[in-house]
């Protein structure tokens, strides 16, 4: 991969295609960055009208640049120009395209046949394409200094890799990452990204030696589970933490995505699966996402949660101690050794708990000795130190003795000194030093509790796909096939799902269906044989009924062959009543499953893939929205994960005295359907509700389930 866009990120040589004579313009400043910002390679501006531009020989054609040769190939024309151009290409042997322009795929269907021609042709020639409707690219490396964009000038070099869908948004990155002191490996705008995607860029900067962090910002996915392939690698193997910000959340968001980029936006929840199953922390703001990407590239990950809080003044420090217990972080316990050694060292009237407050004359002296002695106590993971400026607050210094301090415990370390004009030269010596600041402690509260997360995660680690040697798939799409004939999509009933599902081994209960009074007892006296005082249930099928238990057509602790015959009739009577001229297919009899609690595993194929969804059970899922989802198929460790997710797993886990209940076989089950929700793309929507968790050792249950086929 590396060496596939080497011709785009490292190029020797470089022609700017519509190069522009007139200042003001994209053509213009292109050139004029490459020339300002110090470009160590060859440029070669193409204008047919212009013999040089500030000062550097332009060529009528790129046929006819002398150069055997051209890396990179920057297109700044007009939409119907850029068919000719790629033969030219091609001719000079370009390693690579960026186009700039725009008039593609986001202003209609013209433009969308257009882009397909274009990539199509390029593919043919083997030239990989950044674009079109981009900023650009951007490589920092002093060794190549190449701003082959449209921003207002080269970023700094660092260790964080950005790409983004949106070119606008990235020209405010740039703006906002120099003010805070961060600079870029690698800043890439991929607009349309019709041929190199937001997937290719990863795989790149997996590779790439110059990136540490990755952070993107996107409006959709190309291909959900070749995304979360390469993410997962980037995360646990390459140990490369990766930041998104992913825009759409709201249905109209979503809209807007579409409109703005000619995107199909997904479903939020399949985002928000994609991600957790791909080690990606998701952040909801530019400001976020820089105030994580802070950490991660000058700290070292933490290896627990216990914080100390080093503050001159209480207001902030209480500040500080509420944004931790709120965002999950733990106040250290300082050693008795920890504060014998402050007390002789800070005022009488200084507080030696946590937060430690060195009071508001403290100078660089007293914090020195105050953030060692606190983060080299072994019950100390992390921490972050306070500061508001004082008359006598020498804010130079204390930003200066903080750097080697934090290097020297080897501990993540961040700082709030808080305010602007007071505290900016001290906040000038941390940056230079690779120490985060930020203006509020909230705020670098926040992002040490994201350290912890992704720390948490990492260590968890990835776990392979699970696999069921004793699934029968081939007879599973049989059994589909058959259900589906000739008709395009198909309700299957709880009872039509119990062939479907034997074949995935799903816990399923004693049961038949009956057509008669006279079948509904022979059914059940066998399900109850041996089994004295044994209850079923009876539940209609039919396609017409959806919602069996308002309309009377589910019965429960029906005893004995009496009963079985009297609720038969019941239940017809009922559908008669309250769902007149409904299909009734029979009425199912099942064995009345243990007591439990009730969950519900659903599956919406999204197009993005199938969604796995797991919650309570019950009648109120939808409305209390307590669930959690993964894309099919997963690890293990998702399914693990998406259990404890739920605000409700203390029901679960055991509440108030209850039994704990067998998690361990709701997982497995989950990954069973998991497994054949993947293994079959016509299982469009699914619902087992209930699925019944029976106590520890006791297994799970299908009461209920529903199935929709589409071919």
């Amino acid at each position: 991969m590396l060496q596939k866009f080497d011709g785009i990120f490292h190029p020797k040589s470089l022609a700017l295609i519509g190069a522009s004579t007139k200042a003001g313009t994209v053509g213009f400043d292109m050139l004029n960055n490459l020339l300002r910002d110090g470009y160590t390679g060859e440029i070669f501006p193409v204008n047919p009208k212009a013999d040089e531009i500030l000062g550097v020989k332009t060529y009528k054609s790129l046929t006819d640049v002398p150069e055997k040769q051209i890396d990179l190939a920057v297109l700044i024309v007009r939409p119907n120009f850029v068919m000719g151009i790629i033969d030219e290409c091609k001719a000079k042997g370009v390693k690579g395209m960026v186009i700039i322009s725009a008039g593609f795929k986001e202003t209609g269907h013209e433009g969308a046949e257009l882009e397909k021609q274009v990539t199509a042709k390029l593919r043919e020639a083997g030239i990989p394409m950044i674009g079109p409707n981009c900023l650009g690219v951007i490589n920092a490396d002093p060794k190549i200094k190449m701003n082959a964009s449209f921003a207002a000038k080269i970023c700094k070099h660092g260790r964080l890799g950005f790409i983004s869908q949106s070119g606008a948004l990235c020209t405010s990155v740039l703006d906002y990452a120099e003010a805070r002191g961060m600079g870029f490996s690698k800043f890439v705008s991929f607009g349309n990204k019709a041929d190199v995607k937001e997937i290719d860029l990863l795989a790149y900067l997996a590779e790439d030696p110059e990136t540490d962090v990755i952070a993107m910002y996107l409006e959709d996915i190309s291909d959900a589970r070749k995304f979360v392939e390469i993410a997962s690698k980037i995360f646990w193997e390459k140990k490369k933490p990766i930041i998104c910000l992913k825009s759409g959340r709201s249905a109209e968001g979503a809209k807007a995505v579409s409109s703005h980029t000619g995107s199909l936006a997904g479903s939020d929840a399949v985002y928000d699966a994609l991600f957790k199953q791909s080690g990606i922390q998701r952040v909801n703001t530019i400001s976020e996402l820089f105030d994580n990407a802070a950490i991660y590239t000058t700290q070292p990950l933490p290896k627990g949660k216990r914080l100390a809080i080093i503050t001159n003044a209480g207001g902030p420090g209480i500040m500080a101690t509420d944004a931790a217990i709120a965002a999950g972080l733990e106040l250290a316990r300082l050693s008795d050794a920890t504060k014998e050694a402050l007390k002789p060292k800070l005022p009488d009237a200084a507080a030696l708990g946590n937060p430690v407050d060195v009071i508001g004359d403290a100078r660089s002296d007293r914090y020195e000795t105050a953030v060692e002695t606190i983060m080299s106590d072994p019950n100390v993971d992390l921490g972050i130190v306070l500061l508001t400026p004082q008359s006598m607050t020498d804010t130079d210094n204390i930003g200066k003795i903080i750097p080697p301090v934090a290097k020297k415990v080897g501990k993540p370390l961040v700082c709030a000194f808080m305010g602007v004009d007071e505290v900016a030269k001290g906040v000038v010596e941390l940056v230079r030093a690779g120490i985060p600041n930020y203006s509020f402690p909230e705020d670098g509260i926040n992002a040490l509790a994201a350290a912890t997360r992704l720390a948490d995660l990492r260590n968890m680690g990835q776990r392979d796909e699970v696999r069921f040697d004793d699934c029968d798939k081939e007879k599973a799409a049989k059994i589909i096939a058959a259900f589906l004939g000739n008709e395009t999509e198909k309700y299957m009933t709880q009872a039509d799902c119990r062939a479907l599902f034997e074949c995935y081994k799903l816990p399923l209960l004693k049961s038949g269906i009956a057509h008669s009074a006279e079948e509904a007892a022979a059914i059940v006296k066998d399900i109850t044989a041996g089994n004295a005082g044994a209850k079923v249930v009876m539940k209609v099928m039919s396609a017409d009924v959806v919602h069996k238990f308002d309309a009377g057509g589910v019965l429960l602790n029906i005893e004995g062959e009496d009963g079985a015959k009297a609720g038969h009739a019941k239940i017809l009577a009922n559908i008669a009543t309250n769902v007149p001229g409904a299909r009734i297919e029979g009425v199912l009899i099942e064995q009345m499953a243990p007591k439990g609690v009730e969950v519900i595993v659903g599956c919406n194929r999204d197009g993005l893939g199938p969604l796995v969804m797991f919650g309570l059970g019950g009648t109120l899922v939808e409305l209390l929205k307590d669930v959690s989802f993964r894309l099919a198929p997963m690890w293990k460790a998702s399914a693990e994960r998406m259990v404890h997710e739920i605000k409700a797993f203390k029901v679960l886990d055991g509440y108030r005295g209850t039994p704990k209940s067998d998690v361990d076989s709701l997982v497995n089950t989950i990954l069973r359907i998991s497994r054949m929700v993947a293994d079959h793309p016509e299982i469009a929507e699914m619902d087992i509700n209930p699925l019944i968790v029976h106590p520890q050792g006791q297994g799970c249950s299908v009461a209920d389930s529903r199935v929709m086929l589409r071919r």
